[in-house]
């Protein structure tokens, strides 16, 4: 199946066999699965839970963004398409209710539906001094560092493709995608950016200087930090997309870049990105704006 390389299009899925992404912590998405793999089962449609597998024609996540966020690696490294029910509680990345999933799949079933390509990054630790480096960590959202409760500011020396863009001296830094501009980047003051854009933006966290602001860059190229030579840091934690991946220490140099394949997020409902802007953030008047957007 050929998906087109431009953010938003439309395509028709074979639907064959789908992929069922649960909350295991959650009742209600458990009890979920089991009444759209009944719809599954009426409609002779082959499916299975919990399993990333490359045949699979869709994958359903039934929870929050979080859970999504848990399988956006594997299903961009099988261009598997992905849609989610949001269970949760904000759902950026979720946003079809339970009462519109199943006219979605209907919708599937019958003709052609969008598919938006988001943008991820990969990520890994160049240790200088032993010439070692990791594996690729993939993310969707966002690579954090950050400090320890009780540890000093991080000084976090910063560069992209080899220019310095400045020392940040902050609680810790922010890479995000334009998809994570909603997610942890907005919580520390970074700015709204439409996820149709190829964009990385760098946002310090609790910055020490007035003067160290966000920066929106090309996606288009590789960005490193690393602790400043007259740093007193000795580590700090790297977190992807919401987990602990590793430990930054004195010798070592983060690098973050845009990621080969996108993840391909249906876009089942009519919601435009600023409706979804309206409905979650609940900008201004938020029944009368929404409304007016919605009839509009």
């Amino acid at each position: 199946m050929h998906y087109s390389e431009k953010y938003k299009s439309a395509v028709n899925i074979d639907l064959r066999k789908v992929g069922i992404i649960t909350n295991n912590l959650s009742e209600r998405s458990l009890e979920y699965a089991k009444s759209l793999e009944s719809w599954l089962d009426s409609k002779s449609i082959r499916y299975t839970r919990n399993n990333v597998e490359p045949d699979l024609d869709i994958l359903i996540t039934l929870g929050g963004d979080g859970t999504l966020l848990r399988i956006a690696e594997q299903a961009a490294r099988h261009s598997i398409p992905v849609v989610g029910v949001n269970l949760g509680n904000l759902g950026f990345l979720t946003e079809l209710t339970e009462q519109e999933a199943i006219p979605a799949l209907e919708q599937i079933l019958t003709g052609s539906i969008a598919v938006e390509n988001r943008m991820m990054l990969k990520t890994c630790l160049l240790d200088s001094e032993n010439n070692r480096k990791s594996d690729y960590r993939y993310s969707l959202n966002e690579v954090v560092i950050t400090k320890g409760t009780l540890d000093r500011l991080l000084s976090l020396q910063t560069s992209v493709n080899g220019d310095l863009i400045t020392t940040y001296k902050a609680d810790g830094l922010i890479f995000s995608t334009a998809t994570g501009s909603t997610a942890y980047s907005l919580s520390a003051g970074g700015p709204l950016v439409h996820p149709g854009l190829k964009t990385i933006l760098v946002t310090p966290i609790c910055p020490f200087m007035l003067s160290s602001r966000p920066i929106i860059l090309p996606a288009e190229q590789t960005f490193s930090t690393c602790f400043s030579p007259n740093s007193n840091n000795t580590s700090a934690r790297i977190i992807i997309d919401g987990q602990s991946a590793w430990k930054l220490n004195q010798q070592e140099t983060l690098l973050i870049e845009q990621a080969e394949h996108p993840l391909q997020l249906l876009a089942a409902s009519n919601q435009s990105y600023f409706q979804v802007l309206c409905n979650k953030l609940h900008w201004g008047d938020q029944k009368k704006n929404c409304a007016e957007r919605k009839n509009g």
